[in-house]
Protein backbone atom coordinates (compact mmCIF):
# COMPACT_ATOMS: atom_id res chain seq x y z
CA UNK A 1 0.00 0.00 0.00
CA UNK A 2 3.06 2.27 0.36
CA UNK A 3 4.43 1.49 -3.11
CA UNK A 4 3.40 4.76 -4.77
CA UNK A 5 4.75 7.12 -2.09
CA UNK A 6 8.03 5.19 -1.92
CA UNK A 7 8.42 5.37 -5.67
CA UNK A 8 7.73 9.09 -5.58
CA UNK A 9 10.37 9.59 -2.91
CA UNK A 10 12.91 7.50 -4.83
CA UNK A 11 12.19 9.50 -8.00
CA UNK A 12 12.61 12.78 -6.15
CA UNK A 13 15.93 11.65 -4.69
CA UNK A 14 17.13 10.55 -8.12
CA UNK A 15 16.19 13.87 -9.68
CA UNK A 16 17.58 15.98 -6.84
CA UNK A 17 21.08 16.44 -8.35
CA UNK A 18 19.55 17.49 -11.66
CA UNK A 19 17.14 19.93 -10.01
CA UNK A 20 19.76 21.47 -7.74
CA UNK A 21 21.24 24.65 -9.17
CA UNK A 22 24.84 25.18 -8.15
CA UNK A 23 25.40 28.57 -6.58
CA UNK A 24 27.91 30.80 -8.39
CA UNK A 25 31.41 30.93 -7.01
CA UNK A 26 32.03 34.15 -5.10
CA UNK A 27 35.29 36.06 -4.82
CA UNK A 28 35.52 35.31 -1.09
CA UNK A 29 35.12 31.57 -1.72
CA UNK A 30 37.75 31.68 -4.44
CA UNK A 31 40.20 33.43 -2.13
CA UNK A 32 39.64 30.89 0.65
CA UNK A 33 40.10 27.95 -1.74
CA UNK A 34 43.29 29.43 -3.16
CA UNK A 35 44.87 30.05 0.24
CA UNK A 36 43.97 26.56 1.47
CA UNK A 37 45.64 24.80 -1.46
CA UNK A 38 48.61 27.13 -1.89
CA UNK A 39 51.90 25.25 -2.12
CA UNK A 40 53.83 28.52 -1.94
CA UNK A 41 52.36 29.14 1.47
CA UNK A 42 53.16 25.60 2.58
CA UNK A 43 56.73 26.07 1.41
CA UNK A 44 57.03 29.31 3.37
CA UNK A 45 55.63 27.60 6.46
CA UNK A 46 58.35 24.97 6.17
CA UNK A 47 60.85 27.82 6.32
CA UNK A 48 59.28 28.99 9.59
CA UNK A 49 59.47 25.48 11.03
CA UNK A 50 63.13 25.24 10.04
CA UNK A 51 63.96 28.60 11.62
CA UNK A 52 61.97 27.75 14.76
CA UNK A 53 63.81 24.48 15.25
CA UNK A 54 67.14 26.24 14.79
CA UNK A 55 66.09 28.91 17.30
CA UNK A 56 65.42 26.28 19.94
CA UNK A 57 69.05 25.17 19.76
CA UNK A 58 70.62 28.61 19.37
CA UNK A 59 70.81 29.42 23.06
CA UNK A 60 72.18 26.06 24.19
CA UNK A 61 75.72 25.25 25.24
CA UNK A 62 77.82 23.20 22.81
CA UNK A 63 77.91 19.45 23.40
CA UNK A 64 80.59 18.25 25.85
CA UNK A 65 83.59 16.36 24.51
CA UNK A 66 84.57 12.89 25.71
CA UNK A 67 88.33 12.40 25.69
CA UNK A 68 90.14 9.04 26.07
CA UNK A 69 93.75 8.03 25.51
CA UNK A 70 96.97 6.51 26.74
CA UNK A 71 99.84 8.67 27.96
CA UNK A 72 103.53 7.70 27.81
CA UNK A 73 103.14 4.40 25.99
CA UNK A 74 106.52 2.69 25.37
CA UNK A 75 107.29 2.05 21.72
CA UNK A 76 110.76 0.52 21.99
CA UNK A 77 112.56 -1.97 24.21
CA UNK A 78 111.13 -4.88 26.11
CA UNK A 79 108.10 -2.91 27.35
CA UNK A 80 107.12 -1.90 23.82
CA UNK A 81 103.35 -1.25 23.48
CA UNK A 82 102.68 -2.46 27.03
CA UNK A 83 100.26 -0.37 29.10
CA UNK A 84 101.10 -2.07 32.44
CA UNK A 85 104.92 -2.50 32.70
CA UNK A 86 106.12 1.08 32.81
CA UNK A 87 105.11 3.26 35.77
CA UNK A 88 104.77 6.35 33.56
CA UNK A 89 102.18 4.75 31.29
CA UNK A 90 98.71 5.94 32.17
CA UNK A 91 95.31 5.22 30.69
CA UNK A 92 93.25 8.38 30.69
CA UNK A 93 89.56 9.28 30.27
CA UNK A 94 88.06 12.72 30.66
CA UNK A 95 85.41 15.19 29.61
CA UNK A 96 85.73 18.70 28.22
CA UNK A 97 83.26 21.52 27.74
CA UNK A 98 83.39 24.78 25.86
CA UNK A 99 81.77 27.48 27.97
CA UNK A 100 79.72 30.09 26.12
CA UNK A 101 78.69 33.04 28.24
CA UNK A 102 75.03 33.81 28.90
CA UNK A 103 75.46 37.08 27.03
CA UNK A 104 76.65 35.29 23.91
CA UNK A 105 73.91 32.70 24.09
CA UNK A 106 71.31 35.45 24.48
CA UNK A 107 72.69 37.20 21.39
CA UNK A 108 72.52 33.98 19.36
CA UNK A 109 68.98 33.33 20.58
CA UNK A 110 67.92 36.85 19.58
CA UNK A 111 69.39 36.37 16.10
CA UNK A 112 67.58 33.05 15.70
CA UNK A 113 64.30 34.60 16.84
CA UNK A 114 64.79 37.40 14.32
CA UNK A 115 65.16 34.77 11.59
CA UNK A 116 61.88 33.16 12.70
CA UNK A 117 60.19 36.54 12.47
CA UNK A 118 61.64 37.06 8.99
CA UNK A 119 60.34 33.69 7.82
CA UNK A 120 56.93 34.41 9.34
CA UNK A 121 56.66 37.49 7.15
CA UNK A 122 57.43 35.27 4.15
CA UNK A 123 54.43 33.09 5.05
CA UNK A 124 52.16 36.11 5.32
CA UNK A 125 53.49 37.55 2.08
CA UNK A 126 52.91 34.23 0.29
CA UNK A 127 49.29 34.13 1.46
CA UNK A 128 48.74 37.77 0.47
CA UNK A 129 50.21 37.16 -2.99
CA UNK A 130 48.00 34.10 -3.49
CA UNK A 131 44.94 36.16 -2.63
CA UNK A 132 46.01 38.97 -4.95
CA UNK A 133 46.70 36.69 -7.92
CA UNK A 134 43.43 34.84 -7.33
CA UNK A 135 41.48 38.09 -7.19
CA UNK A 136 43.04 39.32 -10.44
CA UNK A 137 42.32 35.99 -12.16
CA UNK A 138 38.75 36.06 -10.83
CA UNK A 139 38.17 39.58 -12.15
CA UNK A 140 39.52 38.65 -15.59
CA UNK A 141 37.36 35.52 -15.76
CA UNK A 142 34.20 37.30 -14.61
CA UNK A 143 34.47 40.23 -16.99
CA UNK A 144 35.45 37.95 -19.87
CA UNK A 145 32.15 36.15 -19.31
CA UNK A 146 30.23 39.43 -19.22
CA UNK A 147 31.95 40.61 -22.40
CA UNK A 148 31.07 37.34 -24.10
CA UNK A 149 27.41 37.98 -23.36
CA UNK A 150 27.67 41.31 -25.16
CA UNK A 151 29.55 39.94 -28.17
CA UNK A 152 27.01 37.13 -28.43
CA UNK A 153 24.22 39.71 -28.37
CA UNK A 154 26.02 41.74 -31.03
CA UNK A 155 26.41 38.58 -33.11
CA UNK A 156 22.68 37.96 -32.80
CA UNK A 157 21.90 41.52 -33.91
CA UNK A 158 24.16 41.25 -36.94
CA UNK A 159 22.52 37.95 -37.87
CA UNK A 160 19.11 39.64 -37.75
CA UNK A 161 20.47 42.46 -39.90
CA UNK A 162 21.75 39.97 -42.46
CA UNK A 163 18.37 38.21 -42.65
CA UNK A 164 16.65 41.56 -43.06
CA UNK A 165 19.07 42.53 -45.85
CA UNK A 166 18.38 39.25 -47.64
CA UNK A 167 14.66 39.86 -47.34
CA UNK A 168 15.01 43.36 -48.82
CA UNK A 169 17.10 41.95 -51.67
CA UNK A 170 14.43 39.36 -52.40
CA UNK A 171 11.80 42.09 -52.59
CA UNK A 172 14.04 44.29 -54.76
CA UNK A 173 14.07 46.90 -51.96
CA UNK A 174 17.74 46.30 -51.15
CA UNK A 175 20.97 45.64 -52.93
CA UNK A 176 23.58 42.89 -53.03
CA UNK A 177 26.14 45.30 -51.57
CA UNK A 178 23.96 45.64 -48.47
CA UNK A 179 23.86 41.84 -48.13
CA UNK A 180 27.62 41.59 -48.58
CA UNK A 181 28.18 44.29 -45.97
CA UNK A 182 25.89 42.49 -43.52
CA UNK A 183 27.67 39.21 -44.23
CA UNK A 184 31.02 40.82 -43.51
CA UNK A 185 29.64 42.34 -40.31
CA UNK A 186 28.44 38.92 -39.20
CA UNK A 187 31.88 37.43 -39.81
CA UNK A 188 33.50 40.20 -37.79
CA UNK A 189 31.01 39.71 -34.95
CA UNK A 190 31.58 35.95 -34.93
CA UNK A 191 35.34 36.49 -34.84
CA UNK A 192 34.97 38.92 -31.94
CA UNK A 193 32.96 36.33 -30.03
CA UNK A 194 35.59 33.69 -30.78
CA UNK A 195 38.32 36.03 -29.53
CA UNK A 196 36.44 36.75 -26.31
CA UNK A 197 35.80 33.01 -25.80
CA UNK A 198 39.54 32.45 -26.14
CA UNK A 199 40.20 35.16 -23.57
CA UNK A 200 37.58 33.67 -21.27
CA UNK A 201 39.14 30.22 -21.58
CA UNK A 202 42.56 31.59 -20.72
CA UNK A 203 41.15 33.48 -17.75
CA UNK A 204 39.31 30.41 -16.46
CA UNK A 205 42.46 28.30 -16.70
CA UNK A 206 44.33 30.94 -14.71
CA UNK A 207 41.58 30.97 -12.07
CA UNK A 208 41.50 27.17 -11.92
CA UNK A 209 45.25 27.20 -11.30
CA UNK A 210 44.55 29.01 -8.01
CA UNK A 211 41.22 27.60 -6.79
CA UNK A 212 41.69 24.04 -8.05
CA UNK A 213 38.29 23.60 -9.68
CA UNK A 214 36.48 24.50 -12.88
CA UNK A 215 33.56 26.86 -12.65
CA UNK A 216 31.38 28.42 -15.32
CA UNK A 217 29.37 30.65 -13.01
CA UNK A 218 31.03 33.50 -11.15
CA UNK A 219 29.31 36.04 -8.95
CA UNK A 220 30.03 39.70 -9.54
CA UNK A 221 33.03 40.85 -7.49
CA UNK A 222 31.99 43.06 -4.61
CA UNK A 223 33.60 46.40 -3.86
CA UNK A 224 36.66 45.81 -1.73
CA UNK A 225 37.69 47.78 1.35
CA UNK A 226 41.12 49.33 1.19
CA UNK A 227 43.62 50.91 3.56
CA UNK A 228 44.89 54.47 3.68
CA UNK A 229 48.41 55.25 2.47
CA UNK A 230 50.10 54.92 5.86
CA UNK A 231 48.50 51.54 6.59
CA UNK A 232 49.15 50.32 3.03
CA UNK A 233 52.85 51.16 3.23
CA UNK A 234 53.23 49.76 6.74
CA UNK A 235 51.61 46.47 5.67
CA UNK A 236 53.36 46.15 2.31
CA UNK A 237 55.26 42.82 2.00
CA UNK A 238 58.47 44.49 0.79
CA UNK A 239 58.43 46.95 3.70
CA UNK A 240 57.74 44.30 6.32
CA UNK A 241 60.43 42.02 4.90
CA UNK A 242 62.95 44.88 4.90
CA UNK A 243 62.11 45.72 8.51
CA UNK A 244 62.72 42.12 9.55
CA UNK A 245 65.96 42.10 7.57
CA UNK A 246 67.18 45.10 9.55
CA UNK A 247 66.39 43.43 12.86
CA UNK A 248 68.08 40.22 11.73
CA UNK A 249 71.19 42.11 10.57
CA UNK A 250 71.39 43.96 13.87
CA UNK A 251 71.16 40.77 15.89
CA UNK A 252 73.81 39.08 13.75
CA UNK A 253 76.04 42.12 14.27
CA UNK A 254 75.54 41.74 18.01
CA UNK A 255 76.58 38.08 17.76
CA UNK A 256 79.71 39.09 15.85
CA UNK A 257 80.53 41.77 18.45
CA UNK A 258 80.18 39.23 21.28
CA UNK A 259 82.86 37.07 19.63
CA UNK A 260 85.45 39.65 20.67
CA UNK A 261 85.36 37.87 24.04
CA UNK A 262 86.61 34.31 23.42
CA UNK A 263 84.95 31.18 24.77
CA UNK A 264 86.78 29.36 27.54
CA UNK A 265 87.01 25.58 27.70
CA UNK A 266 87.57 23.35 30.70
CA UNK A 267 88.56 19.69 30.94
CA UNK A 268 88.70 17.07 33.71
CA UNK A 269 90.35 13.69 33.19
CA UNK A 270 91.07 10.58 35.26
CA UNK A 271 94.32 8.66 34.73
CA UNK A 272 94.94 5.03 35.76
CA UNK A 273 98.42 3.59 36.34
CA UNK A 274 99.53 0.05 37.18
CA UNK A 275 101.17 -0.30 40.60
CA UNK A 276 100.96 3.41 41.31
CA UNK A 277 98.34 5.88 42.43
CA UNK A 278 95.67 6.96 39.96
CA UNK A 279 95.66 10.62 39.00
CA UNK A 280 93.13 13.37 38.25
CA UNK A 281 93.96 16.22 35.89
CA UNK A 282 92.03 19.39 35.16
CA UNK A 283 92.69 22.48 33.11
CA UNK A 284 91.25 25.50 31.39
CA UNK A 285 91.89 26.65 27.80
CA UNK A 286 91.66 30.37 27.05
CA UNK A 287 91.99 31.59 23.45
CA UNK A 288 94.14 34.69 23.14
CA UNK A 289 92.78 37.27 20.68
CA UNK A 290 96.16 38.63 19.67
CA UNK A 291 94.78 40.88 16.93
CA UNK A 292 91.06 41.60 17.44
CA UNK A 293 91.21 44.69 15.25
CA UNK A 294 92.14 42.48 12.27
CA UNK A 295 89.80 39.60 13.00
CA UNK A 296 86.83 40.02 15.35
CA UNK A 297 86.37 43.74 14.68
CA UNK A 298 86.47 43.14 10.93
CA UNK A 299 83.72 40.56 11.25
CA UNK A 300 81.63 42.98 13.31
CA UNK A 301 82.17 45.77 10.78
CA UNK A 302 81.05 43.40 8.03
CA UNK A 303 77.81 42.68 9.85
CA UNK A 304 77.20 46.36 10.61
CA UNK A 305 77.57 47.13 6.91
CA UNK A 306 74.75 44.66 6.28
CA UNK A 307 72.62 46.68 8.70
CA UNK A 308 73.23 49.79 6.59
CA UNK A 309 72.37 47.81 3.48
CA UNK A 310 69.08 46.61 5.01
CA UNK A 311 68.19 50.15 6.10
CA UNK A 312 68.76 51.40 2.56
CA UNK A 313 66.58 48.59 1.22
CA UNK A 314 63.83 49.57 3.66
CA UNK A 315 63.96 53.19 2.53
CA UNK A 316 63.65 52.16 -1.12
CA UNK A 317 60.87 49.68 -0.34
CA UNK A 318 58.95 52.39 1.52
CA UNK A 319 59.24 54.77 -1.42
CA UNK A 320 58.18 52.05 -3.84
CA UNK A 321 55.16 51.18 -1.70
CA UNK A 322 54.15 54.84 -1.46
CA UNK A 323 54.44 55.25 -5.23
CA UNK A 324 52.46 52.05 -5.81
CA UNK A 325 49.66 53.18 -3.50
CA UNK A 326 49.45 56.62 -5.07
CA UNK A 327 49.52 55.21 -8.58
CA UNK A 328 46.79 52.66 -7.86
CA UNK A 329 44.68 55.23 -6.02
CA UNK A 330 45.03 57.67 -8.90
CA UNK A 331 44.08 54.96 -11.40
CA UNK A 332 41.08 53.91 -9.31
CA UNK A 333 39.84 57.50 -8.99
CA UNK A 334 40.27 58.24 -12.69
CA UNK A 335 38.57 54.98 -13.64
CA UNK A 336 35.68 55.78 -11.30
CA UNK A 337 35.27 59.18 -12.95
CA UNK A 338 35.45 57.63 -16.42
CA UNK A 339 32.86 55.01 -15.48
CA UNK A 340 30.45 57.66 -14.24
CA UNK A 341 31.03 59.75 -17.36
CA UNK A 342 30.64 56.71 -19.59
CA UNK A 343 27.38 55.74 -17.92
CA UNK A 344 25.87 59.20 -18.22
CA UNK A 345 27.41 60.45 -21.46
CA UNK A 346 27.82 57.28 -23.52
CA UNK A 347 25.73 54.34 -22.31
CA UNK A 348 22.57 56.24 -21.35
CA UNK A 349 22.37 58.15 -24.69
CA UNK A 350 22.88 54.95 -26.69
CA UNK A 351 20.10 53.28 -24.71
CA UNK A 352 17.84 56.23 -25.36
CA UNK A 353 18.79 56.14 -29.03
CA UNK A 354 17.94 52.43 -29.24
CA UNK A 355 14.59 53.01 -27.53
CA UNK A 356 13.79 55.90 -29.90
CA UNK A 357 14.84 53.87 -32.94
CA UNK A 358 12.70 50.94 -31.81
CA UNK A 359 9.69 53.21 -31.31
CA UNK A 360 10.29 54.85 -34.68
CA UNK A 361 10.62 51.48 -36.41
CA UNK A 362 7.34 50.29 -34.92
CA UNK A 363 5.67 53.44 -36.26
CA UNK A 364 7.34 53.04 -39.69
CA UNK A 365 9.33 56.25 -39.20
CA UNK A 366 12.79 54.67 -38.82
CA UNK A 367 14.37 52.01 -41.01
CA UNK A 368 15.46 48.65 -39.70
CA UNK A 369 19.05 49.53 -40.58
CA UNK A 370 18.90 52.52 -38.24
CA UNK A 371 17.57 50.30 -35.48
CA UNK A 372 20.39 47.79 -35.98
CA UNK A 373 22.93 50.60 -35.96
CA UNK A 374 21.54 51.95 -32.69
CA UNK A 375 21.70 48.48 -31.12
CA UNK A 376 25.29 48.03 -32.24
CA UNK A 377 26.30 51.37 -30.76
CA UNK A 378 24.66 50.44 -27.46
CA UNK A 379 26.48 47.11 -27.29
CA UNK A 380 29.81 48.78 -28.03
CA UNK A 381 29.17 51.33 -25.30
CA UNK A 382 28.40 48.52 -22.86
CA UNK A 383 31.64 46.77 -23.80
CA UNK A 384 33.63 49.94 -23.16
CA UNK A 385 31.92 50.29 -19.79
CA UNK A 386 32.77 46.68 -18.91
CA UNK A 387 36.43 47.29 -19.78
CA UNK A 388 36.56 50.28 -17.47
CA UNK A 389 34.83 48.34 -14.68
CA UNK A 390 37.28 45.47 -15.07
CA UNK A 391 40.28 47.80 -14.83
CA UNK A 392 38.78 49.46 -11.75
CA UNK A 393 38.15 46.09 -10.10
CA UNK A 394 41.77 45.05 -10.71
CA UNK A 395 43.11 48.30 -9.25
CA UNK A 396 40.88 47.87 -6.20
CA UNK A 397 42.04 44.27 -5.82
CA UNK A 398 45.67 45.37 -5.73
CA UNK A 399 44.89 48.03 -3.14
CA UNK A 400 43.01 45.50 -1.01
CA UNK A 401 45.21 42.41 -1.29
CA UNK A 402 48.73 43.70 -1.91
CA UNK A 403 49.35 44.58 1.77
CA UNK A 404 49.53 41.96 4.51
CA UNK A 405 46.37 42.45 6.54
CA UNK A 406 45.41 40.26 9.51
CA UNK A 407 48.44 38.06 9.12
CA UNK A 408 47.95 37.68 5.40
CA UNK A 409 44.51 36.19 6.00
CA UNK A 410 46.00 32.81 6.73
Amino acid sequence: MFTLPLRAVALAVALLPALTVAAPLTLTQALDLAVQRSEAKRSARAGVVSASEAARAAGQLPDPTLRAGVDNLPVTGGDRLSTTRDSMTMKRIGIGQEWVSAEKRAARQAAADAMVSRESVAVQAAAADVRLQTALAYVDAYFAGETLKLTTLSEHHVHEELEAAKARLSSSAGSSQEVLAATSSRGIAEDESAEVRQQQGTARVALERWVGLKTDDLAAPVELARLDEQAFVASHPMVLAAQRDIELARQEAAVAASNRKPNWSWEVSYGQRTGYSDMVSFGVSIPLPVSPAERQDRDTASKLALVDKAEGTLAEATRAAQAEFRGLTSDAQRLTDRIQRCQTSVVAPTQQRTAAALAGYRSNQVTLVSLFEARHMEVEAQRKLLTLQRDLAKAQAQLAFKPIVNGGAQ
